[in-house]
């Protein structure tokens, strides 16, 4: 039975912000999924593009927005694209700009997951696709079809940093009419502007070097022309390619070093890959800068003399002895074996047990991944103690 004293009955709404005349200096976190409009009409013109507002977090939201705007700032285009993670990016590239019917060229030394969707995903979905040498331009050449669609390229190949022939690759595309879809993930936008060089469609995985810090997945993907970023945001929405808000405001954190952390990784990663030759045991040093490089003369041309922070080295032993290397590596004060890149610590991955592991030996091997290659993303640690690990470390794999 209801008496007076009973208290009334509440709206689940939420408190308004309180007022104020200042703002915050860090971006407020939007967490919110859904958005409220005033009417009907109010909410059609949002979706025709009359009023700009927020209606599902699928459909875009603050935190995505203002990271998005960031990122195709530094990449020197007028609207971008953040989403879920770096492979959805790629699949916003290429499922959103091709179609059954279509040829698609990738380059035969992708990150391991691009590689995958190249060989089984997109033949699966009706779309033809070749790898071919983005180092050859006579090899990307002979790959064109009439029907080919896009050429993807890693301006550095994950992970055994082979620079591909950009300029030669655009010629290409200009004259057949092709898509030239770059990722820019190794080099970033501070050593390597894709636009620049005609790039249709760029892409990253956020995840790495630009939100640098393990804990936020994340991939953008941007262009120059409205009609294919158009049907990339459109595709992305159905597919629900969503970014997580608060993955956004922590990437959105991180780009604030962002120019920091590359300049140091790629101090160190030059200091580390000069060690690295000079080891007993090491068999293959890769560095872009160093000048024993194979592709060192078109590296420094393109990115006008800037490295990145990656080094691929390999060591004699196969299996057996890149067990040993990892297990030494992280002995105190050591680094973490780990599948990622770009953190502030240094890591060290091993292709063929992670990235690279759904392709059978022989398809490694054909592309220069052995049991004995690793993969290290150079952090900001002091190169003195990094290069003491790694000197640890294949020393103990050379061990019987």
């Amino acid at each position: 039975m209801s008496t007076g004293s009973d208290p009334k009955p509440t709206l689940a709404r939420p408190t308004p912000s309180p007022l104020s005349v200042s703002y915050p200096v860090v971006t407020p976190l939007s967490p919110s999924v859904v958005y409220a409009s005033a009417t009907p009409d109010a909410l059609d013109a949002q979706y025709e593009g009359a009023t700009h507002g927020y209606t599902y977090a699928r459909e875009g939201h603050p935190n995505a927005d203002i990271l998005a705007a960031r990122l195709a700032s530094m990449e020197g285009c007028a609207a971008g694209l953040v989403l879920g993670s770096g492979m959805a990016a790629v699949t916003a590239a290429l499922l959103g700009l091709c179609k059954a019917g279509d040829h698609v060229i990738g380059g035969d030394q992708l990150y391991g997951r691009s590689l995958r969707m190249m060989a089984e995903d997109l033949p699966r979905l009706g779309i033809a696709t070749t790898l071919a040498d983005p180092t050859d331009v006579a090899s990307v050449r002979a790959a064109i079809q009439e029907n080919t669609r896009m050429i993807l390229i890693e301006v550095i190949s994950n992970p055994t940093l082979r620079v591909a022939d950009v300029e030669g690759i655009r010629a290409l595309c200009a004259e057949r009419d092709i898509l030239l879809v770059v990722d820019n993930t190794f080099t970033t936008p501070r050593a390597f502007k894709p636009f620049d060089f005609g790039a249709d469609v760029v892409l990253h995985s956020v995840t790495k070097l630009l939100a640098g810090h393990s804990d936020a997945t994340l991939g953008w993907v941007g262009s120059r022309k409205a009609e294919l970023m158009d049907r990339m945001r459109v595709f992305s929405i159905t597919l629900g390619l969503t970014p997580s808000p608060f993955d956004c405001w922590l990437a959105e954190r991180g780009l604030m070093t962002f120019d920091m952390r590359f300049e140091r990784a790629q101090s160190n990663a030059m200091a580390l890959s000069e060690a690295l030759s000079q080891m007993p045991g090491v068999t293959k040093i890769l560095y872009p800068a160093a000048r024993t490089h194979p592709d060192h003369n078109r590296a420094m041309g393109l990115t006008g003399g800037q490295g990145c922070n990656m080094v691929t080295f390999e060591v004699a032993g196969g299996r057996e002895a890149a067990n040993k290397l990892a297990e030494e590596a992280q002995m105190p004060p050591g680094i973490a074996f780990a599948p990622t890149l770009g953190d502030v610590g240094t890591t060290l991955s091993h292709p063929a047990s992670s990235s690279h592991r759904a392709l059978d030996e022989a398809r490694r091997n054909a592309i220069n991944i052995s049991q004995g290659t690793f993969r290290v993303s150079v952090g900001l640690e002091e190169p003195d103690a990094l290069i003491d690990v790694f000197r640890r470390a294949v020393a103990a794999s050379q061990t019987p």
